[in-house]
């Protein structure tokens, strides 16, 4: 039976662990017409969080979301449970408890013994295998993942995990059942981190990267990824507000499930953060200062005015940043176009030369100027640009002035090959391929997860498409060859979809 099945009242559904998470879990059920007991092994805590989630549901009805009737029905179906016996008749059991495999297998072994034939198991786990947790179990085919995003009342994703033995009818019950109660579920096989755990990562990494590689602060990478990169919050700051501890237990765990595969490598200097106990704001101090006593929180790195190019030259074509030419124009700056075979880039009136980030350096060049990627670079506000101790000073002056004569602020980083939001989306986009060729999850439900699951701005399918087949592909093959020890080796998917792209052959 699922949710809100016309035909009947909803069956019960029991929540054991009285967290964060489990407060949650427990009140979107709750919400959604099911009676709800809480239990905790702890005494006394489940009767604490049915008062917590009553006092959330207070507050629903004085913010005009919830009725006063409605309310009172659903706190009516509300109930903490003495014993684990009192699921018996439960429909579905979620476990929000500790992060700790011997803890979730002991628990649901004995959840076996209790609960009907048709009753789904399920665990909000975030970082352990479904596989391993419901491997003790006699009927494992009824054991799923349901991983609800904190907090759960709020955040409308919910990823259906499906472990190696989970049926494919308990995997559709239960995400239905989700959907039913407002969610947008997600499947997903079980595989380190599930979607956005997985994909993320280099959201994190290739920031940190930038970061240990001295090419700028993170106040100034922070302000590139929202102003140029269009994420809603930058690395630094949102791992500070996750919680620096949280946020590189979750990256170690994803790299030693994958046999400490280079590509999800944690960051030394997140390390020494943790060791040094700045959590972030949680402890008052994390890549930021937070409190009262902090001072003046660091400001990015922003390039004093300078005088715009009376000319640019273009040649080829643009590519992502094609736009870029008729903001030049619009802003009054004449552009004169020239039909060249070999470049993408732009030409100053000293000689040298504008590119969009493409895995290179600035210094194998003589005089040149990298640009960022940005999300859409008429609604930028900020434009991170690169080069090198051999880049000429006009040819930066002008590289300089000609964004700002657009509206944009400049920030000036080292000679960072990909620079910030380049090789961020880049890598984004190959692990999202690499997820789907091995059978992971659709692209729909990883564009979907991303967006929903942390705020991107962009799925990263829907990335790939706006760039084009092969610009992650050849982003990173130069990042590769600058870098080879594998964090950039664009993914055997990725190299496929690109490659399909180009010059199709018949075989010889």
């Amino acid at each position: 039976m699922t949710a809100l099945d016309p035909s009947r009242p909803a069956g019960a559904v029991g929540v054991v662990g009285t967290g964060t998470m489990g407060q949650g879990i427990a009140q979107v059920a709750l919400v959604a017409g099911h009676p709800v007991r809480l239990y905790d092994a702890a005494p006394g805590r489940a009767k604490a969080a049915a008062e917590a989630i009553t006092a959330r549901l207070a507050r629903l009805v004085d913010k005009g979301r919830m009725s006063p009737e409605d309310r009172d029905t659903a706190l009516g179906r509300l109930s903490p449970a003495e014993e684990l016996s009192e699921f018996a008749d439960a429909i579905l059991v979620v476990e929000a408890v500790l992060e700790d495999l011997d803890v979730k297998q002991r628990l649901f072994t004995a959840l076996e013994e209790i609960v009907s034939a048709d009753c789904l198991l399920a665990t909000n786990t975030s970082s352990l295998s479904v596989t391993a947790i419901g491997g003790p179990l006699r009927r494992p085919g009824r054991f799923v993942g349901l991983h609800f995003f904190n907090p759960a009342p709020l955040l409308p994703l919910v990823e259906v995990v499906s472990g190696f033995a989970t049926d494919v009818t308990s995997a559709t019950r239960a995400y239905e059942m989700a959907r039913a109660w407002g969610k947008r579920p997600v499947a997903c096989a079980d595989t380190p981190g599930f979607i956005v755990n997985r994909i993320a990562r280099p959201f994190y990494a290739e920031a940190f990267a930038v970061f240990e590689g001295q090419g700028a602060d993170p106040a100034t990478i922070d302000a590139v990824l929202r102003e140029c990169g269009g994420f809603k919050m930058g690395a630094f700051e949102l791992t500070d507000l996750i919680g620096q501890d949280v946020n590189e237990s979750v990256t170690r765990s994803v790299w030693e499930s994958f046999f400490n595969d280079v590509k999800f490598t944690p960051s030394l200097a997140q390390r020494r953060l943790v060791e040094s106990g700045r959590l972030g704001r949680k402890s008052g101090h994390g890549w930021y200062g937070y409190g009262d006593d902090q001072g003046e929180q660091p400001e990015p790195h922003t390039a004093e005015a300078a005088e715009p190019p009376a000319f640019v030259v273009a040649e080829g074509e643009l590519g992502p940043a094609a736009e870029l030419l008729t903001l030049i124009r619009e802003a009054g700056i004449p552009v004169r176009e020239e039909d060249e075979d070999h470049g993408t880039r732009l030409v100053l009136p000293g000689g040298g030369q504008l590119a969009l980030a493409d895995g290179q350096t600035s210094v194998e060049y003589r005089d040149v100027v990298y640009f960022d990627l940005a999300l859409d670079y008429r609604a930028a506000t900020r434009i991170a640009l690169s080069a090198s101790q051999d880049t000429g000073q006009r040819t930066l002056r002008e590289a300089i002035g000609l964004f700002q004569a657009l509206g944009k602020k400049v920030s000036v980083i080292g000679d960072v090959p990909g620079m910030i939001v380049a090789r961020t989306v880049a890598r984004l986009i190959d692990l999202s391929h690499d997820a789907v060729a091995k059978g992971v999850a659709t692209e729909e439900d990883i564009d979907t997860a991303m967006r929903m699951g942390v705020n991107y701005p962009l799925g990263p399918f829907e990335w790939s498409r706006r760039l084009g087949r092969t610009w992650a592909h050849s982003l990173l093959d130069d990042l590769h060859l600058r870098d080879p020890g594998g964090r950039y080796a664009p993914s055997l998917a990725l190299y496929r979809h690109a490659y399909a792209s180009e010059n199709r052959e018949s075989a010889p």
